[in-house]
């Protein structure tokens, strides 16, 4: 598993939240008719702040854990070593300089590893500094100790990654692996006529919010009649992706692209072009070389997303808890929306890293866009 991990890491992937939280069942219909219906949910908080609504409506009185500030937000982070969770962290870190009454952010960087972060999370604890914990774990199992323990000193917020226990305040994260995965088949069946062939591209196997996506986007081709010619992991890597799409070219037609992740969807377009195909009906990621990419081309697309600003929801949830306010709980549970073709021009930003991930709820922040790389 570590291995599998590592490889996702490498390859830019976001390991996030729900993946880790859900059981290893990963063909689960009551989880799949749940993550459906919140993606029609009707979200509740402030309008146009998606990183402060919430789809479920369970709030936990947090009057226990009031104190003054200033306060020393402390952050046991899983990692920054791959682009989404760059893109979070520097959101995360920009929110806090919204908060005066945050006097100080601890932030320590577990690197990918297990017992790094548990080492990190004892020598938060043992600091005696923290006025709150905020984890985004490594793996789920490995971390549950480490975040009960925190649980008895100190109110933990745990997010993007969860936790086999209910003891934090709360969990942030969106909706889920399900939701991205019927967001983009469910596209696919719309554009396509019936018995259309579709080449799903994955990254791994036996990682449960790739597992679930692709179980997620299954269903939903098979059961909307659309053949699915096949489903090949890609590593991550754009040479493997190419050749994978080029052999499927010479073997017939293809009609629509399903990916579990748009690290290397650039890479797959480029295969159709290269060889003079047409560009399918795809399905991607809310990367910017996709989004320009799409746009360029004027292609049937679309982008679920995972959306990194759920980080700065994680120092909004710490904020109000020790402030004594309510929060959503135990979970947190954040919008998860697509960009489509009618909000895509809204998206696209040239002036952005390719890799930037544009659902950053970034674009009214103060050090906007240079923080993230932009000029």
């Amino acid at each position: 598993m570590k291995k599998i991990l590592a490889l996702a890491l490498a390859a830019g992937l976001a390991l996030t939240g729900a993946a880790f939280a859900q059981a290893p069942n990963f063909d689960d219909p009551a989880e799949f008719a749940r993550q459906k219906t919140l993606l029609t949910a009707t979200p509740m908080g402030p309008a146009d702040m998606p990183w402060e609504q919430y789809l479920v409506d369970g709030m936990k009185d947090t009057a226990s854990f009031k104190k003054d500030g200033p306060y020393t937000v402390c952050f046991s982070n899983a990692g920054v070593n791959n682009p989404w969770r760059v893109v979070g962290f520097t959101d995360l870190q920009q929110e806090v300089a919204l908060h005066p009454e945050i006097g100080e952010l601890i932030h320590v960087d577990a690197e990918g590893s297990d017992d790094k972060q548990i080492a990190d999370i004892d020598d938060l604890l043992a600091g005696g500094k923290c006025s709150i914990l905020i984890v985004s774990p490594n793996t789920t199992a490995a971390l549950t100790p480490a975040v009960e323990k925190a649980c008895a000193v100190l109110p933990v917020i745990v997010f993007d990654r969860g936790v086999n226990t209910d003891c934090p305040v709360t969990f942030v994260h969106p909706v889920g692996g399900y939701g991205f995965g019927i967001q983009g088949a469910e596209f696919i069946a719309a554009n396509v006529k019936k018995g259309a062939n579709v080449l799903m591209l994955r990254i791994l196997p036996g990682v449960d919010v790739l597992e679930t996506r692709y179980s997620g986007g299954k269903h939903v081709l098979e059961d909307a009649g659309l053949n699915i010619v096949g489903a090949e992991f890609t590593d991550g890597d754009n040479a493997k992706t190419k050749s994978i799409v080029e052999d499927y070219l010479q073997r017939g037609t293809i009609d629509a692209v399903w990916m579990d992740a748009g690290a290397t969807a650039v890479a797959a377009i480029e295969a159709f072009q290269d060889g003079g195909y047409p560009i399918p009906v795809f399905v991607g990621e809310d990367q910017q070389d996709y989004l320009q990419t799409w746009q360029a081309n004027g292609m049937t697309a679309i982008a679920p997303t995972y959306p990194t600003y759920q980080w700065r929801t994680a120092i909004i949830a710490a904020v109000k808890t020790l402030k004594g306010e309510a929060v959503p709980s135990p979970e947190w549970i954040l919008p998860q929306p697509a960009i489509t073709m009618d909000t895509l021009d809204k998206f696209v930003n040239p002036k952005m890293p390719p890799l930037h991930y544009a659902m950053c709820g970034c674009e009214a922040m103060a050090n906007y866009p240079t923080a993230w790389g932009g000029q």
